[in-house]
């Protein structure tokens, strides 16, 4: 079983904010294969579907960022889901907007939500979907909460959905195979 999670913050005044990319890939990739994430469950919205011969499960945690790893760990314990068939999707302003950079492990990089899943979870060997949103100019927090300049959203909209191509490579033939076709560069 594959679990796939997007990472974002509930509730209307969040849609379309640069921390909620992973939902928008998620929505995205969702749209993609003609499913819609809405059951409730494991605190976050999911969908669990057949892949071929494998079951996969979208999950978008409602727990908001910094607490999603509650919903992870639910959701992981609950199917027995092992952590190298976990990929989590995510902002990072470490990139430049509307890059994506797929890794297969390492440290959150200051970024919460991943934070959060690695201590629930215990280990930093998660496979991620970094998408690319800038440093900020001014207060960290009112930036990723904040909406993207038109320029910004232009670049970040394509990088959603370069992301979920990745996405659906990686579904399909493996994590490394999307590595290699999806990163470096910039390839929004």
């Amino acid at each position: 079983m594959k679990l796939v999670v997007g990472l974002g913050n509930p509730g209307r005044q969040y849609v379309g904010t640069r921390h909620n990319c992973g939902y928008m890939v998620l929505d995205y990739l969702a749209e993609m294969f003609k499913l819609d994430i809405d059951r409730d469950g494991f605190k976050g919205k999911y969908v669990k579907f057949k892949l071929e011969t494998e079951d996969v499960i979208f999950l978008k945690p409602e727990t908001f960022m910094n607490l999603s790893g509650e919903s992870v760990r639910e959701i992981v314990n609950f199917y027995k889901i092992n952590t190298e068939d976990i990929i989590v999707v995510y902002d990072d302003m470490a990139l430049n907007p509307g890059t994506i950079r797929m890794r297969l492990k390492g440290s959150s990089g200051g970024q919460k939500g991943i934070q959060n899943i690695i201590d629930n979870l215990g280990t930093e060997e998660i496979k991620r979907v970094r998408i690319g949103i800038g440093e900020p100019e001014y207060n960290a927090i009112d930036y990723v909460l904040g909406k993207p300049t038109p320029e910004e959203k232009e670049l970040i909209d394509k990088a959603i959905k370069k992301a979920a191509k990745a996405l659906e490579v990686a579904l399909f033939d493996g994590f490394l195979k999307a590595m290699t076709e999806f990163n470096g560069g910039d390839n929004a």
